[in-house]
């Protein structure tokens, strides 16, 4: 069992040398820059508010350099980041996704309160009240995953603490999940819908899948019962959603010559094939959900396979990787940082050595005069076609490519990674 990271001593040291560092902490000021130009040169209501994209995800950012005490006014950049999203709480409606909803800017009001001001967020409250009459429909239609469904629900909750209507919040969100579960053999799978598939994807699987990233996937349902196992909550139904996830994920691995672990979907139309190395689909990310599930329920089975994992990860070839630019979703921020994390986790200078390696790359990847602060990001452009943009927020643009150059610097602990569900704790830190 674990304690919050709020409440841990500190074990968090800085990834790089002094050199590297001032490479990284340069451009971290540049990214600081662009964003505080971006919040002057905008009228707030038309600010994007969200979490992912937007500024409830920046405020974040900015939140964690007040406290790194990196550039000056920082704390205030922050509340006026976090004040588009709490007026769009206030006067827009949207779902309850993680990413791009309610719960995600209340995640970011809650969680930069807490590390600005050490209080929690006592406006999140009727938030609460409405989610728990939101999970309690039955039977459940809606995604599962992180990033729009019950297991970004369950992070937000997660963040909240040990209230109540959080705590059935959190025991709700485990019934709809054991609704959902399909018995595979001696495992349990969630199965993804067509209808609940973009028009592309629907096109290629329209009998739908089992999606194996951490974004979309089982590996989220995985991280996410292993986190509220450890808080507690519905400890046995949870338990036994969890042991049957991992029994199945664990079968879905493909012979030992692939040049990845996983696929990214099982489906019965599609070869298995390898997967790309990302947060949102790969090993990187699943790895990093099972070994946080492994650390928060002491089992060390799992731990050894999630470490095997992402050791054969460390060691593949960068070309292989499909790694084309530098954000965290689906580049190299993303796996320098979760790298990072498993250093920081066990020691292993495998880990050190290639976070250093796609922190390197993050760098590289930065062209001076081009994107937002030098850095752009293949992605859907207006029209619908792919093409290299640059973007602001956490999950494709430079706040996350920022927060992850943060966490190789200094010896601040990267809570924010918990809304990436990649916050696996360290071995040390015990209740």
């Amino acid at each position: 069992m674990y304690t919050p990271a709020t409440s841990r001593l500190r074990y968090w040291k800085p990834l790089l040398d002094h050199e590297h560092a001032q490479a990284a902490l340069a451009s971290i000021h540049e990214i600081a820059m662009a964003l505080e130009r971006d919040l002057r040169d905008q009228e707030r209501a038309s600010g994007n508010p969200e979490l992912g994209a937007g500024a409830a995800g920046i405020a974040t950012f900015f939140a964690y350099l007040q406290t790194a005490g990196l550039f000056a006014g920082a704390g205030d950049l922050a509340l006026q980041y976090l004040n588009i999203g709490i007026d769009a709480l206030a006067g827009q409606p949207m779902g309850p996704s993680l990413y791009a909803g309610f719960t995600g800017i209340a995640w970011a009001v809650e969680h930069v309160n807490n590390l600005l001001t050490g209080s929690s967020a006592d406006m999140c409250s009727e938030i609460d009240l409405a989610l728990e009459l939101y999970l309690n429909r039955s039977p459940w239609k809606e995604d599962y995953d992180l990033v729009g469904g019950l297991v970004g629900v369950g992070v937000y909750c997660l963040e909240r603490g040990g209230a109540p209507v959080t705590v059935r919040c959190l025991e709700l969100i485990v019934e709809r999940l054991s609704e959902l579960a399909e018995a595979s053999g001696d495992g349990l799978r969630w199965f993804t819908r067509p209808n609940l598939l973009p028009q592309q994807q629907r096109e290629i699987y329209p009998q739908g899948y089992y999606n194996l990233g951490l974004a979309h996937g089982v590996p989220g349902i995985i991280a996410l019962l292993g986190r509220i196992q450890a808080a507690g909550v519905a400890q046995e139904q949870a338990g036994r959603l969890l042991e049957g996830a991992v029994c199945w994920l664990l079968r879905q691995k493909l012979p030992d010559h692939a040049i990845s672990c996983f696929d990214s979907l099982v489906s019965p139309d599609q070869p298995a094939k390898d997967a790309r190395m990302a947060w949102c689909y790969g090993d990187v990310g699943l790895a990093a959900a099972l070994f946080l599930a492994a650390r928060h329920t002491g089992t060390k089975l799992w731990e050894q396979r999630a470490l095997s994992i992402a050791q054969k990860a460390a060691r593949r070839e960068p070309h292989t990787s499909g790694v084309i630019d530098s954000c965290f979703c689906h580049g190299s921020a993303g796996l320098a940082h979760i790298f990072n994390r498993f250093y920081q986790a066990t020691n292993d200078e495998l880990f050190s050595r290639t976070a250093c390696y796609w922190i390197e790359r993050t760098l590289q990847f930065r062209k001076p005069g081009t994107g937002a602060a030098g850095y752009s990001v293949m992605t859907p452009r207006d029209d619908g076609e792919l093409g290299f943009q640059g973007q602001l927020g956490i999950i494709e643009g430079i706040a996350g490519v920022g927060l992850s150059l943060l966490a190789a610097i200094t010896g601040m602990e990267p809570c924010w990674d918990r809304v990436f569900i990649v916050d696996i704790p360290p071995l040390s830190i015990q209740a």
